[in-house]
Order: structure tokens, then sequence, then C-alpha cells
């Protein structure tokens, strides 16, 4: 095979995006931290099916056409790191693919390594051991083969087989540039979505387009489902029905449509009558269902409700954001701050404290890009401050401030809740942007986090012994104890966080928590420290405390 024309490039990106589906439970486990958190693969996987179906949906026949337009879907529906890693290599890919109509076996070689060069780039610190060494290695070997031998390859799948050999090898070697791969005994999470997708650009390029598997589909979906709260059905049940477009009426397919919904949802019904289409969907993610719908077209008929009352403060933001384009403009001011939020009480907790847009999101439900420019759109201020308040959120809002190059937007690396909250409280309207970003770093600076949850599998972690059940105590990046109790493990965690520096405990309990058990807590601090306690109803998932300690 000399050239890869956009036929078989779409049925290439097909095989990726439904192989990684295949995979996206297995790429999830890989979790170096036993939290109930894992979700490489699902950020990997709705990143990756945002930027394919827009891709499908070209109409142009023309590589460098069909990569633009891969590359923006991608760009807009990065989730998490990885997500965001992902939309760097191909927006390389695109950048050297640009006004190629076709691309050669060495022309395919260099877009590869292209694509890892704007990786890179992209990350502020590299790590090596991660997807970045991963798509490093596979690509500088396989332009080494294909570009620098005796003779210059000219049969695209013979690269492409050399690219996903040495992109498996790179994998497998991850472990021996991260010491704690190695411990827990697992391989990057990040590189294996990377390579599965990788694969299944090959098998298309063999003749075979991957498949996405039901069973597998299934799986990935119960394994997230489980994360987000142990419900056997997802949060909102969404209905809509949609008037399609000229465009819509030509491209969309009730198969595709139902296949891309089941990347965030189950009990799925899609329906077409020549250009009304009736849709139904169970998701935690409604708004994302109704981002994927209008591109096709016009709602005449909107309907969400809401299944899991613990996600009240998400059915809000999604209720909301269809009738946005119909609200007033916002009256005009100086300052305009967004956050991230997990909880309903945290929303508030932020809401008070003068943040303008939350937007719904956390461990397990990552926003994209595409929510942070949202939001950003929506303000009608000078200024533009972002909290993300999790290290895996902060790289799609930077992308986000990226996009947005028009307006003045900063992105705070606030990596988790307490640390945004601080920032907030230091916040003046009144002065200048630089005085207000100096004094937010440094409240930033000056706290202490910790989070308490429980473990979903036995492991070891610098030394420590965890088991499944057992409750782990986390502060900053590290496990500092498990045991069997959430209370002990808690107040084992405090023990570890207060110092005679500590003035202010702010004491978050989520879902799985009591405010009696946050009483005894409080309780616990204010006979071992000199620190007052202040306890709030935070609402979220997954972790039983937040503690931020200043």
């Amino acid at each position: 095979m000399e050239h890869i024309n956009g036929k078989l490039l779409k049925d290439m990106l097909a095989s990726g995006m439904n192989n990684l589906s295949n995979h996206c439970a297995e790429v999830d486990a890989l979790n170096v931290f036993p939290v109930p958190d894992g979700d490489t693969g699902t950020n990997m996987l709705l990143t990756v099916t945002n930027g394919v179906q827009e891709a499908l949906n070209e109409s142009s026949d023309s590589v460098g056409k069909i990569c633009k337009t891969l590359s923006r879907g991608l760009l807009m529906g990065a989730r998490g790191n990885s997500g965001v890693i992902t939309s760097q290599i191909f927006r390389g890919f695109y950048q050297y693919c640009d006004g190629k109509d076709e691309i050669s076996a060495t022309q395919l070689a260099k877009a590869f390594l292209n694509g890892a060069k704007c990786a890179y780039k992209a990350v502020m610190r590299p790590v090596e051991g991660t997807i970045l060494t991963v798509i490093r290695e596979a690509a500088e070997y396989t332009y080494f083969y294909a570009c620098k031998g005796e003779e210059k390859a000219t049969d695209c799948v013979d690269v492409m087989r050399k690219m996903v050999e040495e992109a498996e090898g790179a994998l497998n070697r991850t472990p021996d540039l991260l010491p704690v791969l190695k411990e827990v005994g697992v391989v990057d999470s990040g590189g294996k979505g990377l390579l599965v997708i990788l694969e299944g650009f090959l098998s298309a390029m063999e003749g075979t387009v991957i498949q996405k598997d039901a069973s597998a589909a299934v799986s990935a979906e119960s394994a997230q489902t489980q994360i987000e709260g142990g419900e056997e059905e997802f949060g909102f049940c969404t209905e809509f029905i949609l008037s399609l477009s000229e465009i819509g009426q030509k491209n969309f397919s009730e198969a595709g449509f139902a296949e891309q919904l089941s990347t965030i949802g189950n009990s799925i019904v899609c329906v077409q009558d020549e250009d009304i289409v009736k849709v139904h969907v169970h998701t935690l993610e409604p708004w994302t269902a109704i981002k994927m719908a209008k591109r096709q077209g016009r709602f005449m008929k909107l309907k969400i409700e809401n299944m899991q009352e613990q996600h009240d403060n998400i059915l809000e933001k999604e209720n909301e954001a269809p009738v946005k384009e119909e609200a007033p403009v916002m009256e005009h001011k100086k300052y305009g701050i967004i956050t991230v939020s997990p909880g309903e009480g945290i929303t508030k907790m932020f809401k008070d404290l003068r943040v303008d847009i939350v937007v719904g999101g956390g461990q397990t439900m990552n926003p994209s890009t595409e929510d942070f420019v949202s939001a950003i759109n929506s303000l009608n201020v000078d200024h533009v401050i972002i909290l993300p308040n999790n290290s895996n959120i902060v790289m799609a809002a930077n992308q986000a401030a990226m996009v947005c190059e028009d307006k003045d937007v900063h992105v705070l690396t606030t990596k988790t809740i307490p640390q945004g909250l601080s920032a907030c409280i230091l916040f003046n309207p009144e002065a200048e942007v630089e005085d207000n970003l100096a004094e937010m770093e440094d409240a930033i600076s000056n706290c202490k986090s910790g989070e308490v949850t429980y473990a979903i599998k036995d492991t070891t972690y610098e030394g420590l012994e965890i088991k499944s059940g057992e409750y782990m105590g986390i502060f900053g990046k590290a496990i500092v104890v498990s045991v069997p109790d959430c209370l002990e493990a808690t107040k084992q965690l405090m023990d570890k966080m207060l110092d005679e520096d500590s003035e202010i405990v702010t004491l978050i309990y989520g879902q799985d928590a009591t405010e009696e058990q946050a009483q005894e807590i409080a309780e616990y601090i204010e006979e071992n420290s000199d620190a007052e306690v202040e306890i709030h109803e935070g609402k979220q998932p997954v972790y039983s405390f937040i503690i931020g300690v200043e």
C-alpha cells in the first residue's frame, strides 16, 4: 500500500476509536493509586469519539481536511491530561498533513513524528514513562526506519506495523522509567490507550475495521457507573426531538449517532423519520449528549429528568444550558471566575465566594476543553480566572485559554478543592489583575490538602500495604495511611497534616459520610491542635472527606 487516502483514513479512525472503546475498562484499571477514580480510558474515549465522529462526517476525501476536522474535534472534546495529550498528538499529525490529499509511507512516519513533538511542546514539564514516551519512542523509531534507511519505505502498512511494534515495546518499558509503575505492577495507562488506538489503525490498513464489541462496551459502561455511584442506571433521563439541518440530513446516521451516545450513556433509543430524530438516553452527561445533537440541527423538544438526586448540581447546569443562547448578555464587570466542583455543597461554597461559573466535574468527571470555552465565552468581563481544582483538569483549562486567545484568561494551577477555595478567599474584585494573581497563588502555596477514600484493590504503594476495601488517607500526592475504618484513617491523616503552624482546617464531608462523623473528626482536631475547624457538607462522590489545612 503506497498511499493512505481519505476513505482509508476514516476507516483507520473508526477502527482506532472502536478498539479503544473495547479496551476502555482495561485502560481505566491501569491506575497507580488504588482509588475509585481510574478514568484515563474513559477520558481518552470521550476525547477520541468527539474528534473521530466529526472527522467521519467530514464531506471531503482529502486527508489534510479530514485531519483538520479531527484535530478540532479532539481539541474541543479533550478531557483529562491523557485526552489533551492525545489531542496534541493528532494536532501535530494534522499540521504535517495539511494540504495533502493523500500521504505516503514516509509522510505517515513524519506525521507521527510531528505529533510527538507537538505533544511534548504542550506539556510544561514532560514526564518520561508516560504516553509522551510511548509516542516519542514509537515515532522516532518509525521515522528512522521509514526515512533514514538505505531505502526509504514505500509500504504504509509496513510503516504502521513498525509504529505499533515500537509503541508496544515503549509501553512495556514505562515501568523502568517510572518506579511507581513498577511497584504497583502496571504499565502507563495513557500509553496503553494510545497503543490500542494505533492497533486499530493497523487493523484497518490490513483490511479489518475493528467493530465495537458489545460485551466490552457494557463492561466499560458498568465500570464507569460503579465509579460514579454504583447505580444500575445513569443519572439523567435525557430525551429530545431534533429537526435536522441541511448538513445533518446529509450526514446523520441512526446507528452512528447511537454509537456516539453509547460512549456516555445507556438505554439508548434513536429513531429517524426523514428530517426528524427522536432520541432517548440515560447518561451522567446530558449536556454532552445535547452538544452532540446540536451539530446536527435544532431542538424541537427537550426534557432532562434527574434519576440520581445526588447529581442535582449537574442537572441544574445541564438543564439550563440549552436556553443559555436566549439569556440576556451578562452585565460587564472587571473579573469573572470559573471553577470546577464535584459536589452540590462544594458548588455552593464557591458561589458564596464570588465564583461566576461552576463547571461540574472533578475525579471521574473531568470537563472538556469545550466546557471551559463555553464558560469563558459566556462571561462579559475584562479578565477571566480559571481554577481547575484537579491536576487532571489543568491541561484542559490551559487548552481552553489558548483557544480563547482573544480574551485575557488566566489559569491558576489549583490541583485540589481546598486550594481553589483558598484562592477564592484571597480574591479582591477591586485589585489589579497582577496583584490578584499573586495573592491567589500565595494562598494556593500555603494550603495543604488531604482526602479520604477507599481502596479498590490490594497493592503496595511506596512500601505501604493496602488492602481492597480499606480507607486511605491521601496527603498531597502520597497515600500515608490505609486502615479498615474511615474515621481512623481520617484521624491518622490529620496527624500527618497538622503542625504547630496550622490555624484553620476546612473539613468537607461527602456523600458517604455524615455530619456526626465530621463532628467527631473536628473534636479530634481541636483536642490535638490549636487549629479552628470549619465543617461543610460537600456532597462529593468518591471521597468521604476533603480536607484543607492553612
